[in-house]
């Protein structure tokens, strides 16, 4: 991935062979052959690095279904604060390689029927999945190798942002996290994710604001002063930019299904 990405969706990645690690809102994540991986992709992520070419299964869940499934608040929690969620062990592996085969092919029929027993089959498994939340060991030689693909003080830059992005941070003291210049930090980090630390500081924030407004009665004025935003005109500004609606409408949208995050 040449940038960060972001979508208003529970992301599942199941690899059939090797690894690939992600940057997740300044963590990694690595995600194992044989071990279905959740998280919530609203979070900007990017693969920094992956030890096989092979194809690999991504099935994307809109958030209002699967809140809507009602699954442990536990899991739905970690999700939704920003952590993924792995088995601990490939043991399923086989019948998860065969369910993401059968969803593909049932998804890209015309039989109803299927595709409602694909929805069916996707909540049984996420409940399953919510039983893993404790992560498997990472195998360094997954992760450490990251060569050019990602500088350190780039991730030391998205680290720093993901551990204050609440706060009233600005470039400058994002660079003097990584001992950089702000005008290099700022085009070498914009190289790297495509996007630039101001963007990627306010993705975070309306990341952040998004999980309030469908877990909390917050008023939308706490939750962007929460978010790390400086006023209520530039938070409605950003959110309506980035989700393609006033977060009075997302809170419409989904807050009848966020009891399921409380």
């Amino acid at each position: 991935m040449e940038r960060a990405n972001r979508h208003n969706e529970i992301e599942l990645n199941y690899l059939p062979h090797g690894s690939l690690t992600y940057l997740l809102g300044g963590s990694r994540v690595t995600v194992q052959a044989g071990c279905l991986t959740a998280f919530w992709a609203a979070i900007p992520h990017q693969i920094i690095a992956t030890t096989t070419t092979e194809p690999y299964y991504v099935g994307n869940i809109p958030l209002a279904w699967f809140l809507q499934c009602r699954l442990p608040a536990a899991f739905v929690a970690r999700l939704l604060h920003g952590k993924a969620v792995s088995e601990r062990d490939n043991q399923n592996a086989a019948r998860d390689a065969l369910l993401f085969e059968q969803w593909q092919k049932d998804f890209g029929s015309t039989n109803n029927d299927a595709k409602r027993a694909v929805l069916l089959e996707i909540e049984a498994r996420l409940l399953r999945l919510a039983g893993q939340l404790e992560k498997r060991p990472t195998r360094a030689t997954a992760t450490r190798d990251l060569g050019d693909s990602l500088p350190l003080k780039v991730e030391q830059m998205a680290t720093y942002i993901a551990r204050h992005y609440t706060e009233r941070i600005d470039v400058g003291e994002i660079a003097k996290a990584a001992k950089l210049h702000p005008n290099y930090a700022m085009g070498l980090f914009r190289k790297t994710f495509g996007t630039t630390l101001v963007e990627y500081l306010t993705q975070l924030r309306v990341s952040h604001a998004q999980r309030q407004l469908v877990t909390t009665d917050d008023k939308i004025l706490n939750v962007a002063m929460n978010a790390g935003f400086s006023s209520l005109s530039r938070f409605n500004e950003a959110f309506a930019r980035i989700c393609d609606m006033p977060p009075s409408v997302f809170r419409q949208r989904h807050r009848v299904e966020a009891s399921a995050a409380q």
